[in-house]
């Protein structure tokens, strides 16, 4: 498959001219490392259902990239194939990340919350050649899921199970290319800083996920510029515990710690209490999650505070922080709270700095990184005066470089402003405060619940007429799903929240994106024109979630 970047070609020589991109790829800084410092430790892996602790240095790392990469080749991979893996925060994701690069491919992270209905469209829209799975995480057989897809998915040509048994097993497979060099002719498609080497699935209004693709250039110039605002550099430790198949641990947890030549650890199971110890044993100095990581860690360190003095800086992101959290956080975990915003379109954009007073960092969402711009837009689509509400808007060197095969969808005009979909209000100092979104989706503990979708699966159900879903406020999720319901005159028997999650488990989709509560209306409110009016049900379910 032939992948353009359809918004890299208008922006490229302006990049490079302003000295945004570099022409760096991670497979470069990979490179100095293994001169300036190959024994030092670049990754470990905490495996909460082996109970292992995997660590790494630069040359083990390099090794087991070219191991893979041979394997790759053999299986008949060449530049630009899809190379998808659903994998937790496990050390093999790193290195296959790496190894396809190596040879050219591109890599599609995926969910281990997914299933068959998210997997057969993703994995057929990206036609993924080559698929990596675990064979069980948190008790799912991934194994028997993908045996029952094969015929759904003919583009995918190999299954590679970690941990598992046979032919497919993964070790048996890199075993017989392990301490090997890579070819030299494989070698020669290494993948260039403009290649995309990124596709990541995101959900938004559309009804299907959006394959936002990335290159070398739009990611490493995200890189610096975060390292530089939070002071991050070669003596940082880095956890990722947020899904390195999301953007925010794809790019700070897997990207990040190599570009500065510092260790990363990963902790595939999110168990607050094992975080604490992670980051005590580990001198852990930096990580960055969404609203739920923070509120647990927080809790802990109110009785052991001593566990987190390592703890340098915490980036909360994902979903809106509230800032009664933040102030608790800055006070028990001893680190410094930072907040920032960004899509998977183009990592984190607006990041508070360190040395902000406690009114920007509790009360915004951080100001531009350099190379990055906002702009608040009314409906004229002109900018609005500091302070008043409008339609944010991203341009600079990270954003990404289209959607696969939907371009119609990029929303960039011809002057590079990205429509993000969200509104906001900026500061006469440029900080930007997120305060809703133009866009229909719901965002749960840093996951993105496809609403459109969602709903239309839900109008499927034999005793449902009509149906709208909003976010209900949580503390520590940030929202949760609520599904209002009008049920049809003739349906037997009352319409309950088990019944309708029920009817959508068995269409396969993610148990994240089930509805949380259920409220059975007599009518939706409309406009004239017959539009729901969502902003009502979101006060209703506001007023809901506060009776609880």
């Amino acid at each position: 498959m032939i992948i353009e970047p359809a918004l890299l070609r208008p922006r490229l020589d302006n990049m490079k001219r302003l000295g945004f991109w570099k022409g760096r790829t991670v497979l470069d800084d990979l490179d100095r490392n293994l001169v300036n410092s190959p024994d030092r430790t670049a990754f470990i892996g905490h495996n909460a259902t082996l109970g292992t602790r995997v660590a790494l240095t630069s040359r083990e790392l390099d090794e087991r990239v070219n191991a893979i990469a041979s394997l790759l080749v053999s299986l008949g991979v060449c530049k630009g194939d899809v190379v998808a893996y659903q994998l937790p925060n496990w050390w093999q994701f790193v290195v296959i990340h790496l190894a396809a690069l190596r040879i050219g491919a591109i890599t599609n992270p995926i969910m281990p919350i997914f299933r068959q209905r998210e997997l057969k469209f993703m994995l057929n829209h990206g036609e993924a050649k080559v698929v990596f799975i675990p064979k069980v995480y948190r008790g799912f057989d991934y194994e028997e899921m993908f045996a029952g897809m094969a015929a759904d998915l003919p583009t995918v040509e190999q299954v590679i199970v970690i941990d598992g048994a046979g032919s497919n097993g993964f070790d048996t497979m890199v075993s017989p290319f392990a301490g090997k060099p890579l070819p030299a002719d494989a070698q020669a498609g290494r993948a260039g800083p403009d290649d995309v080497i990124e596709i990541l699935y995101t959900s938004g209004t559309t009804g299907e996920p959006k394959g936002v693709m990335h290159t070398s250039n739009t990611i490493i110039s995200n890189l610096d510029p975060y390292a530089e605002r939070l002071g991050l550099g070669k003596d940082d430790v880095v956890l990722m515990a947020s899904p390195m198949a999301h953007q925010t641990g794809f790019m700070y947890g897997l990207m990040m710690p190599i570009s500065l030549n510092c260790t990363g650890v990963l902790q595939d199971v999110w168990v607050p209490d094992k975080a604490a110890e992670i980051i005590e044993s580990e001198g852990v100095t930096f990580t960055m999650a969404s609203t739920p990581f923070l509120t647990d860690l927080t809790n802990i360190a109110e009785k052991k505070p001593a566990a987190f003095k390592s703890l340098k800086i915490f980036v909360a992101a994902g979903a809106p922080i509230p800032r009664a959290l933040a102030r608790r956080a800055s006070e028990h975990l001893g680190a410094k709270i930072v907040s920032a915003w960004g899509m998977t379109e183009n990592g984190a954009v607006t990041v508070t700095r360190p040395e902000d007073p406690p009114e920007k960092v509790f009360e915004t969402d951080g100001v531009c990184l350099r190379g990055m711009e906002t702009r608040v837009i009314g409906g004229d689509d002109r900018p609005v005066a500091p302070g008043q509400e409008g339609r944010l808007q991203v341009r600079g060197c990270s954003n990404f470089v289209g959607y696969l095969k939907r371009p119609q969808w990029n929303a960039t005009d011809e002057d590079g402003w990205f429509e993000t979909g969200d509104l906001a209000r900026m500061d006469s100092e440029g900080y930007v405060r997120i305060t809703g979104r133009a866009k229909d989706i719901i965002i749960r503990g840093g996951e993105n619940i496809p609403v459109v979708e969602i709903e239309g699966l839900v109008y499927q159900h034999p005793s449902v007429a009509e149906v709208a879903i909003v976010g209900m406020p949580d503390e520590r999720m940030g929202e949760r799903a609520c599904a209002f319901v009008v049920a049809k005159p003739n349906s037997s028997g009352a319409l309950s929240l088990d019944d309708i999650s029920n009817f959508l488990l068995g269409r396969n989709i993610s148990k994240t994106y089930l509805p949380e509560r259920l409220e059975v209306v007599a009518e939706l409110p409309k406009t004239p024109s017959g539009k729901v009016q969502k902003f009502r049900l979101r006060e209703i379910a506001k007023s809901l979630n506060a009776d609880r």
